[in-house]
């Protein structure tokens, strides 16, 4: 832009730039003449010289450098950089025109012209140090370094130098010298390397293996596979990839899991001693339903004498000959599971007894043979089992559980009448789907068994009372129990289950299609079984009662801050007693939390948890088409007994109820997960699902939404009076005072009826 002014205006702005009372060193012109800078500039050349102090910029000073080094020093000598603004308050706050030896030529700068003109000095740029160099006084203050802009690879150096003056002298310009990248992960150790992939997963260390040779290596050191389970992931690799696992980890392996590679059996047949040569150090192996031959089979046992725990269940290749290389070679065995195994049976088990001093869990579920009583005998000399699974051995007879327990011919007492022989060591017995066993077998297990913990007798359709509770009395440490389809048990043994010490440590009852029981033996007993955490009662007797009381007894695990938690797994379908309004009770116990306090000082109790103001107006986030749910019991609430076990009234009607304090958001601790009704199951559900993730208030408006929609439903149904009367009649056994308008819980049999009294007019006289 500059460069399209006419040589007097120019002449006139050098001038005016300078801002000196005496006059600048006069450049050389074309025809000699020196400018008027003192005199005032109008029109034209002031607007001019208004732009030319606007645009001050070097970048703009680059515009000229078409014009040749003599002209541009003639006419620009004086049109440097006008942005040097001091950075300091330390330094004198003078711009950088005022000093005219700041300027210089700043085309012989550029194009690195020594000599140029002799008149001008050189020129004076941001971020540079000329004027110190020539001795001259500082009018500016350079750039920090830091944030000065620089060419790549170009870099100010970082040492100063502080001259007499105080003043800062930057270093010249150096080469700025490339730093090395340092591989870190391969200066570590290769025991560090090692300890940071063990915390990948298999996958992650396939995916990793593809990155360098050196990668491969580290990921195949068989430190990492120590322990190797194929079956979440071995479909979804080749077979190669597998037995280079395999190959590699081989030494170092002591867990290997190749439940379900059936995909081997082409590499057992051709590379089994290999793979079995390389293994040598195993102490658990699990070939669970993996299609292996009978030669790759014999190798891992017979070259892993350190095996303590063997699953080949499902096996079918497996026969009497393995278990025979077992017995020789594995005398450490405490694990064996040889389930499923058509070619084995007690013949070929007998070796394992015998040898196998340690074995303390085996499962032989539909094995044969099982009508020996010497092998039996055999397990009760031994007596090192803990864990006995015999399901679905059709060949289990009354003598050889007798054989197991009481041995052959024992010692009888006089007095009791029971076998005189040392306590079993069993803690679980599973004999489910043993159809060929009576009372009379199964008695053997009272006063002989008092660790058991885990019982299954499912499926025998056989066994009554007469069996079931002496077992239940002499088993202190009972926790699972089995009973499924036991058609001939009756209440007497729920009944019994309550008084024995075991009810206190129960966590699971199984009481399916028992079809004789009912709520007079669930009711004491889910009043002393605190700890129950699973309970199936399908196809029972059992009604809403029991519903009522199994919510009574989750109320008492309490409340707290976090999100509720399943407690209970309830399973009742196919239970005819059981109506919809149970399922409601439910689903209203779930939600059911209490929600304010009442200060101390006026003793007056809080609400119940049960109350259906704490429903109704509990949670801020209730939308407020909810308040129809409250009715006239939220306005009077019923006293409850304070802590000291006295019970307070609340205050006057003229004294006015104290304003609530609002208590942090709670939930129940634990809730209950229901199995129902396959028509009601899709809204207990979601019921629960929006309790779990502690949205209660919508989980109340789902539950009140269902039961209107139930309770229209069955008004207009033909056995509305029939249900209407059940209602009441449960109501009535429950809670038999009238005054109270609600019986039980939090929303109670309300729904049902809620001491609702049709209005009698005397007829219709039409009728």
């Amino acid at each position: 832009m500059a460069s399209m002014l006419p040589d007097e205006v120019q002449l006139a702005l050098d001038g005016e730039a300078s801002g000196q009372s005496s006059p600048p060193p006069t450049p050389t012109g074309v025809d000699g003449a020196q400018p008027d800078v003192q005199q005032k500039l109008k029109g034209r050349k002031r607007l001019l010289r208004g732009i030319q102090r606007i645009a001050s910029s070097p970048s703009l000073v680059r515009l000229g450098r078409g014009r040749s080094a003599s002209e541009g020093s003639r006419r620009f000598g004086a049109g440097a950089s006008m942005s040097c603004v001091s950075l300091t308050s330390n330094l004198s706050h003078r711009t950088c025109w005022d000093d005219p030896r700041a300027y210089g030529d700043l085309s012989n700068r550029r194009h690195g012209a020594v000599g140029g003109d002799e008149h001008h000095e050189p020129s004076r740029v941001v971020g540079t140090d000329n004027g110190l160099l020539h001795g001259h006084n500082q009018t500016s203050i350079p750039l920090p370094a830091d944030i000065r802009p620089s060419s790549r690879g170009v870099m100010l150096d970082s040492t100063a130098e502080v001259d007499a003056d105080g003043d800062t002298e930057m270093g010249m310009e150096v080469e700025e010298e490339e730093v090395p990248l340092q591989n870190t992960w391969a200066e570590l150790p290769m025991e560090i390397r090692m300890k940071v992939l063990g915390y990948l997963n298999p996958k992650e260390l396939f995916k990793c293996s593809i990155v360098s040779k050196d990668w491969n290596m580290m990921c195949f050191d068989g430190q990492l596979w120590a322990h190797l389970d194929t079956s979440p992931y071995y479909r979804e690799i080749p077979r190669a990839a597998l037995l280079k696992v395999i190959l590699a980890a081989g030494p170092f392996l002591r867990n290997l899991s190749l439940r379900g590679c059936t995909q081997l059996l082409e590499i057992w047949c051709s590379e089994g001693e290999r793979v079995t040569d390389v293994c040598r150090n195993l102490m658990k192996l699990n070939i669970e339903d993996c299609l292996m031959d009978k030669a790759t089979t014999h190798y891992f046992f017979t070259r892993n004498p350190q095996l303590r725990h063997i699953n080949m269940c499902g096996v079918f290749t497996a026969t009497n000959s393995a278990m025979k290389a077992v017995a020789e070679n594995c005398p450490k065995l405490e694990f064996l599971n040889i389930s499923w195994c058509r070619g084995i049976d007690t013949k070929g088990l007998s070796h394992i007894v015998k040898s196998c001093t340690q074995l303390k869990d085996l499962r032989v579920s539909r094995i044969e043979g099982w009508d020996n009583e010497s092998i039996m005998s055999g397990l009760f000399k031994a007596n090192t089992l803990e864990r006995f699974v015999l399901s679905d051995c059709a060949s289990l007879t009354d003598a050889s559980l007798k054989a197991l327990i009481q041995g052959i011919n024992p010692e009888i007492d006089i007095l009791t009448g029971r076998a005189v022989v040392p306590p079993r060591k069993l803690k679980q017995l599973d004999v489910s789907n043993c159809r060929s066993l009576t009372d009379s077998g199964l008695k053997c297990l009272a006063h002989n068994v008092p660790d058991l913990e885990d019982l299954h007798v499912s499926f025998i359709s056989n066994l009554t009372d007469d069996s079931i509770a002496p077992i239940i009395n002499t088993t202190p440490k009972l926790i699972h129990l089995e009973l499924e389809e036991l058609g001939e048990l009756t209440n007497f043994v729920l009944t019994e289950l309550s008084r024995a010490p075991c009810s206190k440590t129960l966590e699971h009852l199984n009481i399916s299609f028992c079809e004789k029981i009912g709520d007079t033996g669930m009711l004491p007993l889910l009043r002393t079984s605190t700890s129950l955490r699973s309970l199936d009662l399908d196809n029972t007797r059992i009604s809403d009662l029991t519903l009522m009381e199994v919510c009574s007894q989750m109320r008492k695990r309490g409340v707290g801050p976090d999100f509720s938690k399943i407690g209970l797994r309830l399973a009742v379908f196919d239970c005819g007693n059981v109506t919809w309004a149970g399922v409601r009770e439910v689903l209203s116990n779930n939600c059911s939390v209490p929600w304010m306090t009442y200060p101390s000082s006026t003793g007056a109790p809080k609400p119940s948890r049960g109350s259906a103001s704490s429903l109704s107006s509990g949670y801020s986030d209730v939308e407020d088409d909810d308040s129809s749910h409250t009715d006239s019991s939220s306005d009077s609430l019923t006293p409850t007994p304070s802590d000291s076990g006295t019970s307070t009234p609340f205050p006057s009607a003229s004294s006015p109820l104290p304003h609530p304090t609002p208590r942090p958001h709670l939930y129940p601790t634990q809730i209950i997960s229901l199995k129902c009704f396959y028509g009601w199951q899709m809204t207990v559900d979601e019921h629960t699902k929006r309790v779990l993730r502690g949205n209660l208030a919508s989980a109340m408006r789902l539950e009140r939404k269902w039961a209107d929609y139930m309770m229209a439903n069955q008004e207009s149904g033909g056995s509305a009076r029939r249900n209407r009367r059940r209602a009441r009649e449960l109501e009535d056994l429950f809670d038999p005072d009238d005054d109270q308008e609600y019986g039980y819980g939090p929303a109670g049999l309300a729904p049902l009826g809620g001491r609702r009294r049709r209005a009698r007019s005397g007829g219709c006289l039409v009728m």
